[in-house]
């Protein structure tokens, strides 16, 4: 056994090891994600130079020539087209946007009353911080104040017309007043009444099953300005004699059933991705159908569809704006109505108001996406034992 011993013990000593590639920092950060193979490099390279390109030129419009304060177009036209800036200027005219910013905001919401629609808002904050942080308790007292208690005073404060509040109709709202109220109500409808378009799909009733597959692939094969029309013009043809709705509230329940045949089909594929044997573990605990999908089904298909479901809201968001075509004024209708102001036509007006909306509404959809992220990373316990 000893002869045999000396084929297994080195006759050197192992050389020393290079010393470990730096795990952390700066450096590795940019060895890893931008220069870690030469194609990468090479990109990384090509990039550069096209951010070296694009951005000097953008900032100097956005920022160093632009115009910042200021009333009427003279400030924003040079002096060949009726203003103040010299030859060749060109610059943003965010002179326009401070001017036009209350209008941006609320529309032609009376100016006196304008503290209505932002208490409104600052409520809407007040009680959405606490139900978008996990650890804060009481979900359930947040719910209610969101989704009751604020839909509630809204009703109140915004039309008015209760405990001697002027009343202001729907026409003379606008801004991002509107786009915040229809994407909220859009939201809040749309969630729970696609879970129980999904689950009428996947219904053994054969009745329940075809009305909910018929609303859903009607709804979907619609453009949402179609159904925007229709609910405008083409729903007071159905109703009795004397009997109409508030061309707002037309508005808000077409967004909602349309984002709603949407959302079923989120949540439908969610639900086809559960395996068989959480149905039938449920079923041999005896549990009824509402109990095995609020506390076995659902909330797995839910969390696995985090990012279909936010998709769909950010386009909710974003679809808003097309109910211009009914004469409501959102965000960017309320911007693109302030064009035809005189007082501030220039070359550099339009493009600087649709930056800005186009800003507003890239922030609020960036917000969506990157709070999505973070529930699936709080959501995600496949790497937990």
């Amino acid at each position: 056994m000893n002869s045999h011993q000396g084929n297994f013990v080195r006759a050197s000593m192992i050389e020393a090891a290079p010393a470990p590639i730096q795990t952390g920092g700066l450096g590795y950060w940019l060895r890893k994600n931008l220069f870690a193979t030469p194609k990468d490099t090479a990109l990384t390279i090509i990039s550069l130079l096209v951010l070296a390109w694009l951005v000097p030129p953008a900032v100097q419009w956005l920022f160093i020539d632009a115009a910042w304060t200021g009333g009427g177009r003279g400030v924003c036209a040079t002096v060949a087209q009726g203003g103040s800036q010299p030859e060749g200027w060109s610059g943003a005219c965010w002179a326009f946007v401070n001017a036009k910013f209350d209008q941006f905001l609320f529309g032609r919401y009376p100016i006196e009353e304008r503290w209505r629609p932002a208490l409104v808002g600052i409520l809407f904050v007040l009680f959405l911080t606490p139900m978008l942080i996990p650890k804060v308790p009481y979900k359930n007292i947040n719910a209610i104040l969101l989704l009751v208690v604020l839909p509630i005073l809204a009703l109140i404060l915004l039309p008015g017309g209760w405990f001697g509040l002027p009343f202001v109709e729907t026409p003379l709202w606008g801004g991002l007043m509107v786009t915040l109220v229809l994407s909220f109500v859009g939201i809040a409808v749309s969630l729970p009444l696609g879970i129980l378009l999904a689950l009428g799909r996947r219904s053994t009733m054969p009745v329940i099953k075809m009305l909910c597959t018929f609303f859903i692939e009607v709804v979907r094969g619609i453009p949402l300005i179609t159904v925007l029309f229709m609910a405008s013009v083409m729903l007071p043809l159905f109703l009795p004699q004397g009997v109409t709705f508030d061309k707002f509230l037309r508005a808000l329940i077409g967004v909602s059933f349309f984002a709603s045949a949407y959302m079923a089909e989120v949540v439908r594929g969610g639900l086809q991705a559960i395996g068989k044997g959480q149905y039938e573990g449920a079923d041999s605990l005896g549990l009824s159908y509402w109990q095995k999908m609020n506390l076995i089904v659902l909330p797995q298909a839910l969390k696995l569809v985090i990012p279909g479901i936010v998709n769909t809201f950010i386009g909710l968001f974003k679809d808003t704006s097309l109910v211009s075509i009914i004469g409501m004024f959102d965000l960017l209708g309320i911007v693109r109505l302030n064009f035809s102001d005189a007082n501030w036509a220039s070359a550099v007006t339009p493009i600087s108001g649709l930056i800005f909306a186009g800003f507003i509404f890239w922030l609020f959809c960036f917000g969506m996406s990157r709070y999505s992220g973070f529930m699936e990373r709080v959501l995600d316990t496949s790497h937990k034992r």
